[in-house]
């Protein structure tokens, strides 16, 4: 524990490193000489009881106050049980009614033992806590892993782990892994849904790659490192970029309808949703403002999933209105060389 603990000393980012006391309990420790007692006749249950009578009481008799009991123990006050000596002192009573000290019976002496004795799953357990401030948990564990196997050499039968936050980090890190494709999956389905084309719903679908930078690009620029809130504020930023593409071609749509010439339609359609869209991201913005620059308790969580959602809104918002558009008229042209995408556009159209 002490070589972690050293390990961990050199790893920039550390506050409030310690190790686990376990000893340094102090302890009174009275051995009884079975051939002194022996002498006198004594039993070892005597002078046992005599000791758990002087510190922890021995019930005597009952009181009865009406209907209820309480039992009267007696003990010494702890005045005269401080010390190795008053225990000394004590008179052990030998059936021929002789007092003998407690100190020609037994040697009794003050001595140093375990504060405790934490195990886990069988083994014994040690603990080196340590916090983290100015840096992401995550870096900061994997530094001092590998600075840990380059200089502790663990004997047989020992175990490393590493738990507490990052152990929690970890754990979210590899649902994350799961649900967020999952959920990026089940947007396209929905678009593949809505407009029966696996190239519409990917002409849709670029402003979740849109938003993704931008809440990458603010976090980088803001120095805070990828967590779960970020991961959960990536999630629900990508709705609403799917959200304005998917309005946006819909209104491209309905011009087209009217007869508009492709590119009045597509130029017609940005005009008339720019304000919209423009609204949606900056009221989004501007209620994730106060939890981005919170100083407050809780600020670990909020403040990833606010400059995630802020970024990721302001990029795919001028990205969407500008990447959209211009190649929206791209897949219009392959009409000409592709039937089936020919019937996938009329019907959008």
């Amino acid at each position: 524990a002490v070589q972690v603990k050293n390990t961990l000393a050199r790893t920039p980012g550390f506050i409030q490193l310690t190790v686990v006391r376990e000893l340094g309990q102090p302890s009174l420790v009275i051995d009884v000489d079975r051939d002194r007692i022996a002498r006198y006749g004594i039993n070892v249950a005597d002078v046992q009881l005599l000791i758990q009578t002087a510190i922890a009481g021995t019930e005597a008799t009952r009181v009865l106050e009406g209907f209820r009991r309480f039992g009267l123990v007696v003990r010494l006050t702890p005045a005269v049980r401080q010390t190795a000596q008053d225990f000394r002192n004590l008179l052990v009573s030998a059936p021929n009614g002789q007092k003998i000290p407690l100190a020609q019976l037994a040697h009794i002496s003050s001595e140093t033992g375990p504060v405790e004795i934490a195990r886990e799953n069988g083994q014994r357990r040690i603990s080196v806590e340590v916090n983290v401030r100015g840096r992401d948990v995550g870096g900061f564990v994997e530094q001092a892993q590998a600075a840990a196997a380059h200089d502790i050499q663990l004997p047989p039968g020992y175990i490393l782990q590493w738990g507490g936050l990052w152990e929690h980090l970890e754990s979210g890190r590899d649902r994350l892994m799961i649900v967020v494709p999952v959920t990026f999956l089940l947007i396209f389905m929905l678009l593949f849904a809505t407009f029966h084309s696996a190239w519409i719903a990917a002409l849709v679908f670029t402003g979740v790659p849109f938003t993704v930078t931008g809440g990458i690009l603010t976090l980088l620029l803001r120095g805070m490192p990828f967590s779960m809130s970020a991961g959960v504020g990536f999630i629900a930023v990508s709705g609403v970029a799917v959200l304005n593409g998917l309005v946006l071609v819909a209104f491209v749509g309905q011009f087209r309808r009217r007869g508009e010439p492709l590119e009045t339609a597509v130029y017609q359609a940005t005009l008339i949703r720019l304000r919209p869209v423009l609204m949606t991201a900056a009221v989004a913005s501007l209620g994730f403002l106060p939890m981005a620059l919170s100083t407050s308790a809780g600020v670990e969580v909020q403040r990833p999933l606010a400059t995630v959602v802020i970024g990721g809104i302001v990029t795919s918002t001028f990205l969407t209105l500008l990447v959209l558009p211009a190649v929206y008229p791209w897949f219009a042209r392959l009409q000409s060389t592709n039937p089936r995408l020919i019937r996938t556009m009329d019907t959008i159209n």
